[in-house]
């Protein structure tokens, strides 16, 4: 059996921001976390042999956590930007909640949960576009978003996949991946053959494990979050409600 573990990174101080490829570090709650469920990992004799993880700073802390919890921060993990959260253009450091006040909770749905309408799309003159930001000098400017949809981060997140994740898995290697919501939700749209409606209905809880077995022919048998129904429903319902008018405190 081949086996792939996806995490979520934990909660960071942008709970209630757009932050996209602002690169913001985990809360201490998010490293607590992040600890509390390597842990259930720990418990149940999960090993890797390596780890994938994008270049935002709050994946790769989600990481480097969950395998210093399994005493294996030894393996190997590659960093590419290829896997980071979906770019959220100029809605990027604004507050969900007044983003609902100012454009109608309708149209903030829009933006966060539909498969191929983008956000308003950042100029390049804006500090905030990744071709003005040093992490992201080597990367080829054309390939760098000013804002992306669902199935934006799709196309640059599942060849990726195909091309470095799934040959580790057909080597029979144990895989760790840590990731954000849109980025995983691309995999889970891909593993799973979801059609663009069932996704735009699929959320991802911070830090819960996602399991996903596969034959040898990488076939997949099944997958599970490793906790109770309850507990990812609870983490659902929070995610949510992030962008209703009546909050005001990280996809």
């Amino acid at each position: 059996m081949k086996r792939l573990v996806i995490i979520r990174h934990g909660l960071t101080e942008w709970t209630t921001r757009f932050t996209g490829w602002t690169d913001i570090d985990l809360a201490p709650e998010g490293i607590e976390l992040t600890k509390k469920y390597a842990l259930r990992l720990k418990e149940k004799g999960f090993y890797f042999d390596i780890g994938f993880a994008s270049r935002l700073k709050r994946g790769v802390r989600t990481l480097e956590t969950a395998l210093s919890v399994l005493g294996q921060d030894k393996i190997p993990v590659i960093k590419d930007w290829r896997l980071n959260e979906r770019h959220y253009g100029a809605l990027q450091g604004l507050n969900k909640a007044e983003t609902a006040e100012k454009y109608g909770e309708d149209q903030v749905k829009v933006w966060r949960r539909s498969f191929a309408v983008p956000p308003p799309p950042l100029e390049k003159a804006d500090p905030r576009h990744p071709i003005n930001d040093p992490m992201y000098q080597d990367v080829d400017q054309i390939l760098l978003p000013s804002g992306e949809s669902l199935k934006n981060t799709y196309d640059r997140v599942i060849p990726y996949f195909r091309e470095k994740v799934e040959p580790e898995l057909s080597a029979g290697r144990k895989v760790i991946l840590s990731g954000h919501s849109n980025s995983i939700r691309a995999i889970v749209m891909y593993l799973e053959k979801l059609t663009e409606k069932e996704i735009v209905e699929v959320n991802i809880p911070y830090c819960i494990p996602l399991i996903y077995e596969f034959d040898d022919g990488l076939k997949l048998i099944k997958h599970y979050y490793l906790a109770s129904n309850e507990e990812v429903e609870e983490s659902i319902r929070s995610i949510k409600n992030q962008a209703k008018k009546s909050n005001s405190r990280n996809t």
